[in-house]
């Protein structure tokens, strides 16, 4: 069943249209619902033709079990850097401050007031070499804004 994304313009977005992850385009409704469920969110920005974007979309997007649980944890938005190079400068920087360098896919989690806290680029299924398993990395920084909000909101 086609998500929110069936309806862009965005060969990119279009790309992920089927993807079972309840992905929002950027917009008023996705931080809406953030705000209001108090939610975090996850912000992953590629374009058509980032062999990484489609290696992490085969991985873990469309990976059932992952898809329900950011679901049900995150307020999902898929961003085309080629369409809003305005955002993706903004979360670019943001990735290479906090760490150093960046690249695409570019994920980048955020406060429930959109507000950034944590961003990267690639995660693998698996860990391997001192890099988070996707799920892994999103099971953590849940569990933190569940039980300990206030190192988030630091």
């Amino acid at each position: 069943m086609p998500n929110r994304l069936a309806k862009e313009s965005s060969p990119y977005l279009l790309q992920h249209a089927n993807n079972p992850v309840d992905w929002y385009p950027w917009g008023d409704e996705a931080l809406e619902k953030a705000r209001s469920e108090n939610k975090l969110l996850i912000v992953s920005i590629g374009y058509a033709t980032c062999h990484w974007c489609h290696v992490m979309e085969r991985e873990s997007f469309e990976d059932e079990a992952t898809a329900q649980y950011m679901n049900e944890h995150f307020v999902n938005i898929k961003i085309d850097r080629e369409e809003r190079p305005d955002i993706d400068q903004v979360f670019m920087e943001v990735c290479q401050i906090l760490n150093g360098s960046g690249g695409w896919p570019l994920n980048v989690f955020l406060k429930p007031d959109g507000k950034p806290f944590f961003a990267g680029t690639y995660y693998p299924t698996t860990s391997f070499q001192n890099r988070p398993s996707w799920r892994h990395l999103m099971e953590h920084l849940q569990g933190i804004w569940k039980d300990n909000p206030e190192m988030i909101n630091e």
